[in-house]
């Protein structure tokens, strides 16, 4: 595999320069801004899981950019790598402590995050319309299902979850529209995706936030 083969994926770029897509890289900012929002509202909380996230959160925030300014393989990785984690760190949390579950049984539910997508994959398949982003709504699906198995144990927690899905769901749909309206507008929608998941992103670590304020001390 080419690591520094271009790719052209999105509709804003048009050539393989680094800022063939304007709106698409800076609009990562809103990543980074999320993160500083999250981190001055956990400042002195001893949140270590809420700090790892927020570190994370600037990470997607820098990996998209290189992505969407060198529009290569590696950059491909360095953008999709951190969005993992994140995942794959929030689910281990939701486990631990909004179910309360080990933390040994936490990490191997996170980790059946995988497969559990691989297996809706033929399914969405069915929707061609999605198109790449076809990969996150796993994501949406999990969180509806958090959402839901948590609205009788913890209603906030569960209507914070819920209302991270319906904010992901939106953004989604940004991301799907991007190639089928490249024609009628050329800069397409990639970067409501942006700014739409890094307030999803920054909304989830606040959830946990609120979740650990409401508990005895």
């Amino acid at each position: 595999m080419d690591w520094h083969a271009h790719l052209d994926i999105y509709c804003e770029r048009i050539d393989a320069s680094f800022w063939a897509e304007p709106l698409n890289a800076i609009s990562n900012g809103a990543f980074l801004i999320a993160a500083l929002v999250m981190a001055l509202r956990l400042r002195g909380s001893g949140l270590v899981l809420g700090w790892i996230l927020t570190g994370i959160l600037a990470a997607i925030g820098v990996g998209s950019f290189l992505f969407h300014t060198y529009a290569t393989r590696w950059a491909g990785a360095a953008d999709v790598i951190p969005i993992l984690l994140f995942i794959l760190t929030y689910i281990f949390l939701a486990n631990w402590r909004y179910l309360r579950w080990p933390w040994w049984l936490s990490a191997l539910g996170a980790l059946a995050f995988v497969p559990f997508s691989l297996a809706l994959a033929p399914i969405l398949e069915l929707f061609p319309w999605l198109g790449s982003s076809s990969g996150y709504v796993p994501v949406v699906v999990i969180l509806v299902i958090y959402g839901l198995g948590l609205l009788r144990s913890n209603p906030p927690v569960a209507k914070g979850i819920l209302i991270g899905a319906v904010i992901l769901s939106l953004s989604l749909t940004m991301r799907s529209i991007d190639e089928p309206l490249c024609h009628h507008l050329p800069i397409g929608t990639h970067y409501f995706w942006h700014i739409l998941n890094a307030i999803m992103l920054g909304w989830m670590i606040e959830v946990y936030r609120r979740f650990k304020q409401q508990q005895p001390v």
